[in-house]
C-alpha cells in the first residue's frame, strides 16, 4: 500500500540520516585523536630532550660543557647589544 510504502522511504530516510550523523561524528572522533597524539607525542619529545640535557650536564664533563655554553651565551648577548 501507498502508507506502507511511504512509511518504509521515511524509514530509509532517517537510517541515512543516522549514518550521515555517525559518519561525521566519526570524523572529529579522529582528529580529535590525532590532535591529542600529537600533542603526546610533542610532550614526551620535551621530555626526552629535557631528560638527556640534564643527563649531559652531570659530572665534570657537565660542568665544564656548562661554563662553556655559559661563556658562548653572555658573549652572544655581549656582542648582540654592542651591535646598536
Amino acid at each position: 500500500t501507498i502508507v506502507a510504502a511511504l512509511t518504509n522511504f521515511g524509514q530509509s530516510l532517517a537510517a541515512i540520516g543516522l549514518s550521515l550523523l555517525y559518519s561525521v561524528l566519526s570524523v572529529f572522533q579522529a582528529a580529535f585523536a590525532l590532535v591529542q597524539s600529537t600533542i603526546g607525542s610533542i610532550l614526551k619529545l620535551g621530555q626526552s630532550i629535557i631528560v638527556l640535557v640534564l643527563e649531559l650536564f652531570q659530572g665534570v664533563f657537565g660542568f665544564i660543557l656548562a661554563n662553556f655554553i655559559g661563556i658562548l651565551i653572555i658573549g652572544g648577548v655581549y656582542y648582540l647589544y654592542t651591535l646598536r
